[in-house]
């Protein structure tokens, strides 16, 4: 096990990397900790949940709303949850956002950590602090930054996981490294999925790397406000793609990054979206989806990330280096226009 603490501005979080389950009971102990989870989680992993108070939910992102949220309240009354209590969520992305979310609002905040369970939550969606949900097509459009006390990674839980989410969850790794790390870009060209799967040594090696390099690039910009918006790299699209087409988040990210890679050679003289297509395809996810240009560009238009008319868009000079370039909404629309129905 290796144990790494990441101090932010308010609070601090620690990463168990590579232990065990069993050590969540010396972290939280079980009479004051509500563990939620999910359905798949539960019914896989049935044994680790004995002698834990457990919130099961449905699973799936179209669960990650406000009546989700007010179903777990209920349940957490039920159970006696006081301000000494301690949530814990187990699971992939929306049980990681659903947890920290009522977290924060119940009773003005009580504390909690993430066993993330899915290659995804492990990498970017249970760390930084962001949890919220979802209303109608406009992921994320409610929620709290708020830091979990700690992320335990037992690598067990992979076992039961389908290959589509360990391809989903390798769409934030192929996005971390064009923003930040061309050597791991280089690392994921001379691997393939399998290797990852197959090698234990590998694979902890890859997610904390991940998990480090998102950490400290919220460490430098908790609230957003300069370089955490690095890591919206082919979200500002995604997003917009994900809930309209349905799409898994893996998949609408890829398309979203690819898209990025586009529009950064009209602005930044990119040259290598051939490469970044290639990696994409290399490791199962979609390089390119048909889509309607007016209904995405609808929903771009509601994008948290949007000032009056102006959309701070992530783009790469090169593999390894991203910036953020204000963009109005009129030439996004433009170029999103000119890429409408382009296929594999």
């Amino acid at each position: 096990m290796k144990k790494t603490t990441v101090k932010f501005s308010s609070a601090s979080t620690t990463f168990y990397f590579d232990t065990s389950f069993n050590l969540l009971e010396d972290l939280t102990g079980t009479a004051k900790t509500v563990i939620i989870t999910d359905e798949n989680i539960f019914r896989a992993h049935q044994k680790k949940f004995e002698g834990w108070n457990t919130i099961v939910l449905q699973a799936g992102e179209e669960y990650k709303i406000q009546r989700t949220v007010d179903s777990i309240i209920d349940q957490l009354i039920a159970f006696g949850v006081d301000r000494k209590s301690f949530l814990v969520g187990i699971g992939g992305g929306v049980i990681t956002d659903l947890t920290g979310y009522v977290a924060g609002i119940y009773l003005r905040g009580v504390k909690f950590g993430f066993v993330p369970t899915s290659v995804l939550a492990m990498v970017d969606a249970a760390i930084g602090g962001k949890n919220g949900i979802d209303v109608g097509l406009y992921k994320n459009m409610v929620g709290v930054i708020r830091q979990p006390e700690f992320l335990l990674y037992d690598y067990s839980f992979l076992k039961s996981l389908p290959k589509t989410e360990w391809v989903n969850g390798f769409a934030e790794i192929i996005k971390h490294a064009c923003i930040k790390d061309a050597s791991m870009f280089k690392l994921l060209e001379q691997s393939k999925l399998s290797d990852f799967q197959k090698d234990r040594n590998l694979l902890n090696r890859i997610i904390q790397k991940n998990a480090l390099l998102k950490a400290r690039v919220v460490q430098e910009d908790e609230f957003e406000t300069g370089n955490r918006k690095l890591l919206n790299f082919g979200h500002t699209f995604g997003h917009a793609i994900e809930n309209t087409y349905a799409l898994p988040h893996g998949h609408a990210v890829a398309i979203g990054i690819v898209v990025a890679c586009i529009i950064s050679e009209s602005y930044k003289n990119f040259r290598h979206t051939d490469r970044v297509v290639a990696l994409i395809r290399k490791y199962g996810l979609p390089a390119y989806h048909a889509f309607d240009a007016a209904k995405v560009s609808a929903v771009m238009r509601t994008d948290k990330k949007k000032v009056n008319d102006v959309i701070n868009f992530v783009m790469l000079e090169k593999i390894g280096k991203a910036v953020v370039a204000p963009v109005s909404m009129d030439e996004i629309s433009g170029l999103i226009t000119q890429l409408e129905n382009k296929s594999s």
